[in-house]
């Protein structure tokens, strides 16, 4: 029997792994996918990063389990949970091999697998020189595109020559393909128009991060106009929210404060057409963060879901 599912409204929820930062380790990623399987969340992600420079960026990202590597860890353990990423950068790694390690992944985890991919800010030069890339970071863009269509390709299980810009392939063989096929959902990642453009011309999916409800109801709209253009279908929408108990907000959005106003964020995040809110925790222990999660779920969730019914019947 299918577990039931927590929402509010429609809403479902996942959660953030901590691969990243203090602590990371085998024992807190489990603690996350354990809680959030218990809590009735759809599913768990992970961060990627490579090798940042020394400096502030590093406090959060210079110690970082690979994302690939736990993801796969992590889904083997908990079956009952989807696994994505959040996002990773197809032009600081190589579009062939991530096309291997992606499909691997989807066949060991039984197709529950969803591809994020994103193309880095604009102060992330230094770690793509680092991984040897330098010279794809003003092409990044058109490189996250191109690697989106050569995974189509691959996973449908043509045989047929694929040219591109930076990839031109004509004998080859590849195998196993994907559970999902082609069909692997890919999710655009991003805050720009061109991550927009991107959802609505290749993607199946639009992946938020350091945005808030009031955010997308101004891109939404933009999204739509720009799939009357491509006539493709509406897209899942979801945001990575960083929740923060009894704090203040920090510089990038963060659902911030008590647990009532926290769930204001919540409800407002349902009504602004968001399919699944992705949440972040600070907590660096298993035990802060089952405290957090706990505190998520028997308080929060209930108060934004009665706030959604609410809104809904008025």
């Amino acid at each position: 029997m299918a577990r039931s599912l927590a929402t509010v409204g429609a809403m479902t929820f996942g959660i953030i792994l901590p691969n990243k930062g203090e602590g990371a380790g085998p024992e807190l990623v489990d603690t996350a996918c354990a809680e959030a399987s218990a809590a009735g969340w759809r599913s768990a992600w992970v961060t990627d990063h490579l090798m940042v420079p020394r400096g502030p960026e590093a406090d959060e990202y210079g110690v970082m389990l690979e994302a690939l590597t736990t993801l796969a860890w992590a889904g083997g353990r908990y079956k009952d949970l989807v696994f994505g990423t959040s996002v990773i950068s197809p032009a600081m790694r190589d579009a062939p091999m991530l096309a291997k390690e992606l499909a691997t992944i989807d066949v060991l985890l039984g197709g529950r697998l969803i591809v994020g991919v994103g193309v880095s800010d604009t102060d992330d030069f230094p770690e793509y020189s680092n991984m040897g890339k330098a010279d794809r970071f003003k092409r990044r863009g058109v490189y996250v595109d191109e690697a989106i269509r050569l995974w189509r390709h691959l996973w449908s299980g043509s045989t047929e020559p694929f040219e591109g810009e930076f990839h031109q392939l004509t004998d080859f063989s590849f195998g196993p393909l994907p559970v999902q096929g082609a069909g692997i959902p890919i999710w655009a990642g991003g805050r720009s128009a061109r991550a927009l453009r991107r959802t609505a011309e290749l993607a199946d999916g639009y992946h938020a991060a350091q945005t808030g409800p009031s955010d997308l109801d101004e891109r939404l709209p933009q999204l739509r106009e720009a799939l009357a253009l491509t006539r493709r279908p509406w897209p899942f929408v979801s945001t990575r929210a960083r929740v923060r108990f009894d704090k203040e907000p920090r510089a990038a959005y963060s659902m911030w404060g008590t647990d009532e106003m926290i769930a204001d964020e919540v409800a407002r995040f349902a009504a602004a057409g968001n399919d699944e809110l992705i949440l972040v925790f600070e907590s660096h222990d298993p035990s802060s963060l089952t405290a957090e999660i706990a505190r998520f779920r028997d308080s929060v969730v209930p108060l934004a879901a009665e706030k959604a019914r609410e809104a809904a019947s008025a």
